[in-house]
């Protein structure tokens, strides 16, 4: 009966300190990208203004895209920005991206939107 629990104990605590042979071979993959996507969108937040400006000046007009246009690309900075930083705060759980797309010059010309947070 010691042995058996010594046993488990010592398997726990493998698995505590060396939690990626645990568990699967792309987890080193998965929040190393995670992190990076992190950094990317913390830094780059404040360039959803601009974008947001523009897309909304391309459609609505210009005026509209001046004052409306700041406005959403605000929030949308803010937004990018505070996932960016709960990426880096959780990076040691992979999920995938919240804002969409994943980092701001993936694709310019879309508005930005948000999605529920997932796991890889």
């Amino acid at each position: 009966m010691k042995k058996s629990i010594a046993s488990l104990l010592l398997l726990f605590t493998l698995a505590f300190f060396f939690p990626t042979a645990t568990m699967a071979a792309d987890y080193p993959i998965q929040i190393g990208e995670k992190l990076a996507t992190g950094v990317a969108n913390a830094v780059t937040g404040v360039v959803e203004i601009p974008k947001t400006m523009m897309i909304k000046g391309r459609s609505q007009g210009a005026a509209y895209g001046m004052t409306a246009g700041f406005f959403t690309g605000l929030v949308h900075a803010i937004g990018r920005s505070l996932c960016g930083a709960l990426d880096i705060a959780t990076f040691l759980i992979p999920t995938t991206p919240i804002p969409n797309p994943a980092y701001i010059w993936d694709d310019f010309n879309r508005e930005t939107t948000y999605s529920a947070w997932r796991m890889r």
